[in-house]
């Protein structure tokens, strides 16, 4: 990483889109995968998420394992895993078969929230609660799993022992940028829709923060919202699915991902709501020279290391357009800091 290059990457839910099956799906988030790799982004990460028939990123390690074997440089990996749902063990046999198979390549994001409604979470696992506020002890568990000196336990995971994994510890709010500071490890905070706690969690991490084996310094990657198309206009069309989306979260109707409409006085009216308003604080929708200046001051307020983008929209060629026109905006900031330093 250059001196005054902030990276960029992508989170991922594979949404699905109304018309279309999950196959189609996860063949179009490998192809937003393969533009990934082709304009310089660091990583793609999938979220772990249950029962909802918009998101078909559910059984999240199998589909690292797909985009990673059909792309070759792009770090692939979880945004996160949500570890309460899971065994330690399960998950350390999982990304270290993962990172034996594609060596340096894989990451292992982590989050204590469920992905889900409160029966799913039950029906995961039933004491989930219970390993909710045990998420401390469960990533040291995690923790100790992938170290070689665990081969002299009783409980192995073999497959996953001394395999080069890094984690990152995900937040929405200030209570994992304690743990995540404690650790000494790198940070990713929800900003994308968690927006009120952002700046006082940034700032308990760094504050916090405790060198360790994997890193020296703090590491802070901020999610943010990206839809960027030719103009304004056409950026705040594409968008609509997004707040349809965000509206179907709020009246517990979620549904496939929606078409584009023209955004009407009704559709600005709704995001004006408080809540949603507060909600898509850190969403940068418009053209290209619109999202720069966004993201520009975005980067100067929160001094992230990394931008993880979240780009909801209906068609894939419109979302790997988008993702395109944010990767150049990346590097050509990337390419105004260093003419300022020299």
């Amino acid at each position: 990483m250059k001196k005054n290059q902030t990276l960029y990457s992508i989170l991922d839910l594979a949404l699905v889109s109304q018309g279309q099956t999950i196959q189609q799906t996860y063949h179009n988030v490998l192809k937003i995968a393969e533009a990934a790799e082709e304009n310089g982004y660091e990583r793609y990460w999938l979220a772990e998420h249950h029962n909802a028939p918009n998101i078909g990123s559910s059984a999240t390690s199998i589909l690292i394992g797909y985009l990673a074997e059909n792309t070759n440089t792009l770090r692939i990996g979880s945004g996160g895993i949500m570890l309460p749902n899971h065994s330690p063990l399960i998950i350390a046999e999982q990304f270290g078969t993962l990172a034996s198979l594609y060596p340096n390549r894989i990451d292992l994001g982590l989050g204590r929230a469920p992905g889900t409604d409160r029966e799913t979470a039950q029906a995961i696992r039933s004491d989930f609660m219970q390993a909710a506020h045990s998420f401390p002890a469960e990533l040291e568990k995690l923790e100790t799993y992938f170290k070689k000196e665990n081969a002299r336990s009783k409980v192995r995971a073999t497959v996953a022992e001394g395999v080069d994994v890094p984690l990152y510890i995900l937040g929405s709010s200030t209570d994992s940028a304690h743990l995540a500071a404690a650790k000494g490890l790198p940070y990713a905070f929800a900003s994308h829709f968690a927006t009120t706690h952002l700046f006082d969690a940034l700032k308990i991490y760094r504050e916090e923060f405790k060198p360790s084996e994997v890193l020296d310094k703090p590491y802070v990657m901020a999610g943010v919202n990206v839809i960027i198309a030719d103009t304004d206009e056409e950026a705040q069309a594409l968008a609509t699915s997004l707040i349809k989306m965000i509206i179907g979260i709020f009246t517990g109707q979620r549904d496939f991902v929606q078409p584009p409409v023209v955004m009407d006085d009704d559709l600005q009216q709704v995001m004006q709501h408080p809540q949603l308003h507060q909600m898509l604080k850190y969403s940068f929708i418009g053209s290209k020279e619109t999202v720069k200046a966004q993201v520009k001051d975005f980067l100067k307020q929160t001094n992230a290391d990394e931008l993880i983008a979240v780009c909801n929209i209906y068609d894939v060629n419109d979302k790997i357009k988008s993702y395109n026109s944010f990767a150049n905006i990346m590097k050509e900031l990337t390419a105004e800091k260093e003419a300022v330093a020299a």
